[in-house]
């Protein structure tokens, strides 16, 4: 049989010569498997070990029964209008948004405000 074959690798054609197929790969897909090799493990670990360029984005918080608090999962669009935040900006400054949230909690909206005014980036 003339052709490339998997198991038993390319036969000659009638000629003498192999098909021009196999002639480029000797039927083997080639496939190359890019490592990573010290310096990029090396410049990976730097990066991952750097601090923030800004301050970390808040997490939004809101109250659960007497002097508790828990984690939410976004800042409500009511405290995001309070802290004068729009939603262009939060999504800029990695701000977490909830729109199923309704109502503001007063310290989330502090925070807000003073994230904002740390973030040095004009509203």
């Amino acid at each position: 049989m003339i052709g490339c074959n998997w198991r038993r690798g390319c036969s000659p054609q009638a000629d003498g010569t192999l098909p021009p197929l196999a002639a480029s790969n000797e039927g083997r897909v080639n496939r190359t498997m890019h490592t990573w090799h010290k310096r990029d493990w090396k410049q990976f670990y730097e990066m991952a070990r750097r601090p923030w360029q800004r301050h970390r984005p808040p997490r939004p918080v809101y109250p659960s029964g007497m002097n508790r608090v828990q984690p939410a999962a976004g800042f409500s669009l009511s405290e995001l209008d309070d802290a004068g935040v729009d939603l262009d900006l939060a999504e800029s400054l990695g701000l977490p948004v909830d729109a199923g949230r309704i109502g503001a909690y007063g310290p989330n909206v502090t925070t807000l405000r003073d994230f904002v005014r740390s973030s040095r980036q004009p509203l």
